[in-house]
């Protein structure tokens, strides 16, 4: 099994292979701290004044990612998936 550092990740764009939307690199992971183990990947959508501002992160459960390639993380997200991640974006926030 070949292993991979989150510096590696971090360089490899996410595709979606539903419609082939490129959704970006990830920026951040979460793991499951009593296993060690990355549950999601964290990719920025930027929004707000000059694209600052990072509150419509886009969280991707490790079991959606079908494929990690030299260039790319091939991901399977349906429209569904996307309102979910928003939902739990929302449960995440402090404010």
């Amino acid at each position: 099994m070949e292993r991979l550092n989150t510096c590696s990740l971090r360089e490899k764009e996410v595709i979606n292979l539903c419609d082939g939307t490129r959704l970006g690199c990830p920026e951040d992971f979460e793991v499951n701290v009593c296993d060690g183990r990355i549950v999601a990947i964290i990719v920025p959508r930027p929004s707000g004044f000059l694209g600052l501002s990072h509150c419509n992160d886009l969280i991707i459960p490790w079991q959606k990612i079908e494929c990690i390639g030299e260039d790319a993380i091939l991901v399977r997200l349906l429209e569904a998936d996307l309102c979910r991640a928003d939902q739990r974006k929302k449960k995440r926030s402090f404010f």
